[in-house]
């Protein structure tokens, strides 16, 4: 195969014999460094390709055992499918044991096998103490039940059977279709070359020559060579150690810490809701405690605040934000470790629920840990009801799930229980409406957006209201909607202030009615002539009311006229109707608006 399917991690006490291992499983001293050699302990990762009996190529990284070092231990099991677990037979069970176990527990690692390292330098009694003492602390973990393989590196001694046992596991398939994401553990420049980033890819694939994204800052990049374990490789795919030569970008643009990913498909997270496991040999915390929280290869000091509870006691579970002040990268169903910066320990650990989180104040708290607790469960309704009335656009849905799920309003996605709120918001409003305002028969568009819709952009506000049209629950008539089946209702006195005025625009024919109001007063006089207008009886031209008939007669007359003239001027248009300028002018205004006739000059024409 041209990529590895898998990547072993060795774990384990300081000077376990973790590094020998490596070495004589693989041929690779990965003691590189001169105080490593010194010293005779690893203090930075080791990377080795094994050749396992099936002729399958896996990828080894070597781990640091030491405490100071528990920062550098999770960036290399972080990435890893199997644990191989050491512990020296001479040994036996000691601090980092259960520490790095307690690490690899809470990183989600759900394979492994157990070595038993410098068997030479024990007896058999010895050794079977070893053993025992191994399964009692691993009771309960994922390693329980797990193979023990006892070795010597000095003899070769269980070197076969190890490389048999570790070639049994198959971890499932990596689903390819996600995003790409590589947390970068190494950045340095090479002659020739430029940057080059290595570290092991998590998630997707990717080709040579793509356009990736540097997380955080959003600095854009392109690969222009891709290695594996020193050969030259044109894809690259989950499960993979790698190393990346990257175009447009300098080495100090891509600290160690910085994800290589699929362009939008990781945020700047500052808040993040998880699901906390608190050790259970941890010392109870109060308040929002400062924490560092490791994650892949980056680290970063975030309060952490519990969602349930007022503190956070050994061995409990719990919904939790994590908020940094400097941006920490991370997607759902990423795993983490917190530790105590002073004195350093382990704390916990859990894993990622949603990193696009926002701060949830004490009086929310319940609501948000419903919602947390549906998203566990898978529920992306819960996903989607987190993006708010706002909803969410295709990328932030795409970074969420991969695929868009739930209901499209114009340009963005939305629950389906958030578009029923916006609809029921909408026929409220409009029943409002039609209430407050009983003589209009229908309203504007824009008047019906208000409160919870104000949240929708103009294309997804649209779209709601076309499709609640469509679904013949509302009305429209042009750009104004009015309930199925709306009638105005008039009273008596209503329609006999109606009559009153029709009287008086007949009587006042081509002059029309200036100052209505005060001639037929009426508490609801301006409903009605809105009605009226709406319903095409009567309309307004400048200051003066007019029945519509009248206007129609307008119409038709001067149309008469230029059967027999080519235009038609203002004095003429006085004589004709018997007008004053100021009546006449607003008439002619309204002719041109009207189609009837074209302005040139001081005269009008026939359009």
């Amino acid at each position: 195969m041209s990529t590895p399917p898998l990547v072993f991690g060795t774990a384990g006490h300081v000077d376990h014999g973790k590094t020998s291992l490596v070495r004589a499983l693989t041929g690779i001293d990965l003691d590189s460094l001169p105080e490593e050699k010194d010293r005779g302990i690893t203090i930075s990762l080791g990377f080795a390709p094994l050749r396992l009996p099936s002729g399958r190529l896996a990828g080894l990284v070597d781990v640091p055992g030491h405490e100071r070092l528990v920062r550098t231990m999770v960036s290399g099991a972080s990435g890893m499918d199997a644990v191989i677990f050491c512990v020296s037979a001479a040994d036996g069970v000691m601090p980092q044991t259960r520490e790095h176990l307690a690490i690899l527990e809470l990183l989600g690692v759900r394979k492994g096998i157990i070595v038993l390292t410098k068997m030479d330098l024990v007896d058999e009694e010895l050794r079977e103490l070893a053993v025992e003492d191994i399964q009692e602390q691993v009771r309960g973990s994922f390693l329980e039940g797990a193979p023990i393989v006892p070795t010597s590196t000095l003899s070769g001694a269980g070197l076969p059977e190890l490389l048999a046992e570790l070639d049994k596991i198959h971890p499932p398939p990596r689903d390819l279709r996600k995003a790409f994401r590589l947390p970068v553990d190494r950045a340095f420049a090479r002659k020739g070359f430029g940057t080059v980033v290595t570290g092991t890819t998590w998630s997707g694939q990717l080709i040579d020559g793509n356009e990736v994204e540097i997380i955080p800052g959003h600095r854009k990049a392109r690969v222009r060579g891709m290695q594996i374990h020193k050969s030259v490789a044109g894809l690259v795919t989950a499960g993979t150690r790698v190393a990346l030569n990257l175009s447009g970008v300098e080495v100090s643009d891509v600290p160690r810490g910085s994800w290589i990913c699929t362009p939008g498909s990781m945020p700047d997270s500052r808040v993040i809701d998880v699901r906390y496991q608190h050790l259970a040999d941890a010392p109870e915390l109060e308040g929002e405690p400062r924490v560092l929280v490791l994650l892949g290869t980056r680290e970063g000091v975030a309060r952490l605040v519990p969602l349930e509870g007022q503190a956070l006691r050994p061995g409990n579970s719990v919904l939790a934000q994590l908020r940094f002040a400097m941006p920490f990268p991370c997607l759902a169903g990423d795993h983490f470790v917190i530790r105590r910066e002073s004195p350093a320990r382990t704390l916990g650990g859990g894993q990622v629920l949603d990193p696009f989180a926002t701060v949830v104040r004490k009086a929310h708290a319940g609501e948000a840990v419903d919602l947390l607790e549906r998203m566990e469960e898978g529920d992306q309704e819960a996903w989607l009801e987190r993006g708010g009335p706002a909803g969410l656009s295709e990328a932030e849905v795409r970074a969420r799930f991969g695929d868009p799920v739930g209901q499209r309003l114009g340009d963005r996605w939305f629950a389906v229980s958030v578009v029923e709120k916006h609809r029921q918001s909408l026929h409220q409003n409009l029943d409002r409406l039609h209430s407050q305002l009983p003589l209009t028969p229908s309203h504007n568009r824009k008047a019906l957006r208000s409160g919870l819709l104000l949240a929708l952009g103009e294309r997804e506000y649209t779209s709601l209201v076309d499709e609640e049209v469509r679904a013949s629950r509302i009305e429209a008539e042009g750009s104004r909607l009015r309930r199925p089946g709306f009638v105005v209702q008039l009273t008596e006195e209503q329609n006999s202030w109606i009559t009153l005025v029709n009287r008086l625009l007949e009587a006042a024919a081509w002059e029309g009615v200036e100052h209505i109001r005060e001639k037929a007063p009426a508490p609801d006089a301006d409903a009605l002539i809105f009605l009226q207008r709406e319903r095409g009886l009567w309309e307004q031209v400048a200051d003066r009311l007019y029945a519509r008939p009248t206007l129609d007669r307008l119409k038709a007359e001067v149309l008469v006229w230029f059967d027999t003239h080519t235009e038609l001027d203002p004095g003429a248009f006085k004589e004709l109707f018997g007008l004053t300028r100021k009546t006449a002018i607003p008439l002619l205004e309204w002719l041109d608006a009207a189609g009837v006739t074209r302005r040139q000059g001081d005269v009008r024409v026939r359009r």
